[in-house]
């Protein structure tokens, strides 16, 4: 066995450079303050949520309509509480970044109660949600077993119950913890989508890998996106000193019931893609796209040799087809 590591002698020379380190710049360290949320107890939060959100799938197993009650009596006040202290210490956070000098100075607890509480009462609603994504995964997947399924393994399930919880914090101009709870489930996923953008109802992300979806994105009710697509920003806007303006609508707006086939980018925060839609597979998007619309673009031309044989052309490949889809056959196509 190899000796014990030993720094011995260099120890408090190595101390004093890393910590003078510290004081050089500022950017990286957290020190000589005292709010910051804890990023481990949000992701233990959002795991109680989806404990929460679904009951017998997440957590505790072999519920009955018996002890189901005592269940979420048990659990609501957990959430509650951690939800509270996390929220507390984020609007903390803000107004210390704010008024540095006024250390000792924060505002009482009841702006993190208030918004705690209408964050708990919107669970039921969130469910709702969920409820009609789960039926929308599942209607649109054929591989899908069933329902269950969809909710015990699919990751384009798990980034949309994430986000619909953080988009709400969002709208109630929580800092930080929105951002944590989504990136935390980008990286169980891989799929990307901002606590900002807003989602409608039966909402479905099929494989999701690479799907990323910007913070002032609107999409409607029945929207189905494959892996790769990309809704995002085109410039960002900037004022008179050259600094980018925050909250400018900078993403898509993609209508009801539109299909975003695999590695579709939509950039633009004019961007339109209109009801009825599809966008075919790696299509390239920046204008408006009219209602009852198919976009494609003209496959390249393959050409196959065969040992001891000249090349040959082979028929472009087909544009992607919908699954499931009205007759786009009828509609105009709209060229990019």
């Amino acid at each position: 066995m190899t000796e014990d590591f030993v720094i011995g002698p260099k120890l408090g020379e190595l101390v004093e450079r890393v910590v003078a380190s510290y004081h050089a710049d500022a950017r990286t360290q957290h020190i000589d303050r005292v709010y910051l949320p804890s990023r481990s107890e949000i992701i233990q939060l959002v795991r109680d949520l989806l404990e929460l959100l679904f009951p017998g799938f997440i957590g505790r197993q072999r519920l009955t309509r018996h002890n189901v009650a005592f269940h979420v009596g048990d659990l609501l006040p957990r959430i509650g509480e951690a939800a509270f202290r996390q929220i507390y210490m984020c609007l903390c956070y803000v107004d210390e970044v704010a008024h540095p000098e006024s250390l000792h100075e924060r505002p009482s607890d009841k702006r993190a109660r208030e918004v705690a509480l209408v964050f708990l009462e919107g669970i039921p609603a969130i469910r709702a949600k969920l409820a009609g994504d789960v039926q929308a995964a599942y209607d649109g997947d054929p591989a899908a077993l069933n329902l269950d399924e969809v909710i015990l393994a699919y990751p384009g399930l798990l980034a949309i119950s994430v986000q619909r919880l953080a988009h709400t914090l969002y709208d109630l101009e929580v800092p930080l913890m929105p951002r944590i709870m989504s990136e935390w489930a980008h990286a169980q996923t891989g799929i990307d989508i901002h606590p900002g953008a807003r989602i409608g109802r039966n909402f479905f992300i099929d494989h999701g890998t690479g799907v990323v979806i910007g913070e002032t994105t609107d999409i409607g009710d029945n929207v189905k996106i494959y892996q790769g697509v990309t809704l995002g920003a085109l410039s960002f806007p900037k004022d008179e000193r050259g600094r980018v303006i925050r909250k400018a609508k900078r993403h898509p707006t993609v209508k009801d019931n539109v299909t975003l086939y695999a590695n579709a980018i939509v950039l633009g925060g004019d961007t339109v893609i209109g009801e009825n839609s599809v966008i075919g597979g790696s299509v390239f998007v920046t204008t408006t796209v009219p209602p009852n619309s198919v976009v494609t673009f003209k496959p390249p031309e393959l050409r196959l040799k065969t040992k001891g044989e000249t090349d040959g052309r082979a028929k472009p490949a087909p544009p992607p087809q919908p699954q499931s889809t009205p007759d786009y056959d009828s509609m105009p196509d709209y060229a990019i």
